[in-house]
């Protein structure tokens, strides 16, 4: 899909959300205005404010690749649902009363198809066959993001559906990725709390995807090693640039913040 104006997709992160300033909502309904929005947003510590269990260590399973995600039931995926639509409440009223209007889309509704999850996962040091609600995304169905226009931003909590059916929890970095490359975005900003990509402990302004992707197999953790992999899937699907950082959008856009990752 294209619009006459490539969308901006930018992805949230639950840890950052309420950590926003009014200047970094500002500066977003800004760009906004000429551009068309695309908004992924994260939920985790919402989630974990929720309900104690879901910050305890066990609420994280890591499969035999090394890859970490929720432990996903049904429960999970309603209170997902429940902390999303307060956040989606908030936000909406950050962009109204900036002049954007605000369409939230659950990913689940048609917009993010998931293929099978992965069963078997490590439980201390032992690797069982699990539920587990989880699945990869294999597919986006654009079409449903019909008012790609400046002054408008589709909010979008990044749930799946599987082929069997079921709403399954997905990788909020990657569904962003996956939006962007179906909708012919040419940048993705992924925002998180660290201002830079750090190698050896020093900021990285610039980098190469495979030298990225190099690094997330030797040395990333935890959410920077989603972010990079997020970041080889959007480079992979046509996506020009993806930056991620802690600063204002624009600032990011301009490469006068964050670490931009580039196909080469």
């Amino acid at each position: 899909m294209s619009a006459e104006t490539p969308p901006t997709v930018v992805k949230l992160g639950g840890s950052t959300l309420h950590a926003m300033a009014d200047a970094w909502w500002d500066d977003l309904a800004g760009h906004g205005r000429d551009h068309p929005l695309i908004l992924v947003h994260g939920w985790s510590k919402p989630l974990k404010r929720l309900k104690p269990e879901y910050a305890e260590p066990s609420a994280i399973l890591r499969d035999r690749y090394g890859n970490q995600s929720r432990w996903t039931t049904p429960e999970v995926i309603a209170d997902i649902k429940t902390v999303s639509a307060g956040l989606a409440e908030q936000v909406i009223g950050l962009l109204a009363d900036r002049g954007i209007t605000t369409e939230r889309l659950i990913g689940g509704d048609g917009l993010v198809r998931a293929g099978e999850g992965e069963r078997w996962w490590w439980r201390g040091k032992e690797l069982v066959e699990l539920d587990n609600l989880v699945g990869p995304i294999v597919g986006v169905d654009p079409s449903l993001l019909k008012n790609l226009q400046p002054g408008h931003c589709y909010l979008i909590t990044p749930l799946a559906r599987n082929t069997a059916g079921q709403e399954v929890n997905t990788d909020g970095d990657r569904a962003a990725a996956a939006i962007a490359a179906a909708t012919s975005a040419t940048s993705l900003t992924l925002v998180t709390d660290v201002a830079h990509l750090l190698i050896d402990g020093r900021p990285v302004r610039r980098i190469t995807a495979e030298a990225a992707a190099e690094f997330r197999d030797r040395g990333a953790t935890g959410g920077m090693r989603k972010k990079l992999r997020a970041a080889g899937e959007a480079l992979a699907g046509g996506v020009q640039r993806v930056v991620i950082g802690s600063a204002l959008v624009t600032d990011m856009l301009a490469e006068r913040s964050g670490t931009v990752i580039t196909p080469a």
